[in-house]
């Protein structure tokens, strides 16, 4: 066996008094920081960024709500499922649409473009993603099927995994050569994706001079989408609590649909929308 990846998980993050999870952390990090990639792509093409902030927390709660929401379908049949498992669960994809629902209301409210906002904010949900998964991989979650490849993840005896793992932990005595077992890290494998999605979007936004607005929130869809969907199976039929629809995972499921809704939008906002430019910005900007 031979695994590259092995550190403890680190539940806990100690700040003076304050005993903090790196997970809730990291993820309120991702959200704080696509929020400040938006604003500054915003400000400098001329957007009002005090109305953005409330478009932003609106998101936020729309992120919290969506986030559950998104993994009822798959659970809704399951025995024993009842109105207090309705957050027993959550779904980055959840998040992502909650919150872009969220900001499409108040949008709405406001009077806002949607389709030049959800743009200049595609960035910013790769890199929330970036740094949110930092705080999968410090608690160790989302470990997929066992495997010799060498990024694998190897559970050593007196680890603390996430909850959803603890059935991969193991003593010294049942240990092989010093470890538990080898798994696929897959919150790393959506980290690089991501992180390489983030490069794409953002010289896109620069060089891409015939795109028409919407087009690269469209590219994200796309991209994300189908990346959790080839990423999941390595965690489809492995040690975790996923819920399963047929063979595949339900984010596998939602990811697929996101995939081809990204690649639909981009045909019909090339058909239907005008050309970005710094002229078309202004007649958006002064609405």
């Amino acid at each position: 066996m031979f695994g590259l990846i092995s550190y403890p998980p680190i539940p806990i993050f100690e700040l003076g008094p304050l005993k903090l999870s790196l997970h809730g952390l990291a993820a309120g990090l991702g959200f704080l920081a696509g929020a400040w990639l938006l604003l500054r792509i915003a400000r400098r093409r001329g957007f009002d960024t005090e109305r953005l902030q409330s478009v932003l927390t609106w998101a936020l709660v729309g992120a919290l709500i969506g986030a559950p929401l998104l993994t009822v379908p798959a659970r809704l049949f399951d025995p024993g499922f009842g109105i207090r498992d309705l957050f027993s669960s959550m779904s980055i994809l959840g998040g992502m649409t909650g919150g872009i629902v969220g900001g499409w209301i108040r949008m709405r409210m406001l009077s806002m473009p949607f389709l030049p906002v959800i743009d200049m904010a595609a960035p910013g949900l790769a890199l929330g993603t970036v740094i949110g998964r930092l705080g999968d991989l410090a608690i160790v979650e989302h470990l997929g099927r066992r495997t010799s490849f060498f990024l694998g993840y190897a559970v050593k005896p007196g680890y603390d995994l996430a909850p959803q793992h603890n059935a991969l932990e193991c003593t010294t005595s049942q240990a092989v050569d010093g470890i538990c077992g080898i798994y696929h890290p897959t919150a790393l494998y959506d980290l690089f994706g991501a992180l390489v999605l983030l490069g794409v979007l953002l010289w896109l936004g620069k060089r891409w001079q015939t795109r028409h607005y919407g087009q690269l929130f469209a590219v994200w869809m796309a991209w994300y989408g189908f990346q959790r969907f080839f990423v999941d199976f390595t965690r489809a039929g492995g040690p975790n609590i996923d819920q399963m629809v047929g063979g595949v995972t339900w984010s596998q499921v939602t990811g697929f649909g996101a995939g081809l809704a990204g690649l639909t939008l981009l045909w019909v906002l090339w058909r239907r929308m005008p050309v970005v430019s710094a002229e078309q910005d202004d007649v958006y900007t002064s609405v």
